[in-house]
């Protein structure tokens, strides 16, 4: 598998970098101060490739509070507000998409 710092970078337009909180698995956007938020309207956002590739790599060298980071679209609304650029990003934000259910451990 290839690390996020060695693929090719393309930025389209307005993008953040996400992840995954590793202790419980929520979606998180990495921040202008360095941390990890899970309000998208917190997040980061960048429009040039080195920019992208700075936000990325200190990301990435966060493994112990996020796991899996890369960079996401994001779309910009009139009045600035962020919200996902693409249908992954929308499920991403909105949650799972099935039921879980919660089962008791087994009694051995």
């Amino acid at each position: 598998m290839t690390s996020p710092l060695e693929q090719k970078i393309r930025i389209t337009g307005p993008s953040v970098v996400t992840a995954n909180r590793t202790w419980d698995g929520v979606v998180i956007y990495r921040t202008p101060t360095k941390d990890w938020s899970i309000d998208l309207a917190a997040a980061a956002v960048v429009r040039a490739v080195p920019e992208a590739r700075a936000l990325l790599a200190e990301s990435v060298a966060d493994d112990l509070g996020a796991v899996g980071a890369y960079i996401a679209p994001v779309e910009i609304g009139e009045s600035g507000t962020i919200a996902p650029g693409n249908l992954r990003e929308r499920i991403r934000a909105s949650g799972v998409t099935i039921g879980l259910s919660v089962q008791a451990p087994v009694q051995a």
